[in-house]
């Protein structure tokens, strides 16, 4: 499945929220959750860059097929 290029910050932290990540704080714009041990940095921008958004999943541990079902 390919990535979805109209993501915004929010939506991904949403997304990751609804699996299980808390968030800690927030530094100028950038989002710190945290699920057991995992700590993913969620910028506030939007959209976000394929790049960055494949990094985002990546580092939650999940599937991009995973991540679109939580959108």
């Amino acid at each position: 499945m390919k990535l979805p290029r109209d993501v915004s910050g929010a939506e991904a932290a949403r997304a990751l929220q609804r699996r299980g990540f808390v968030p800690l704080r927030q530094t100028g714009s950038h989002l710190i959750l945290r699920k057991e041990g995992s700590t993913v940095v969620v910028p506030q921008h939007k959209p976000l860059k394929p790049g960055t958004l494949k990094g985002l999943i990546e580092q939650a541990g999940m599937t991009v097929e995973e991540f679109v079902e939580e959108l």
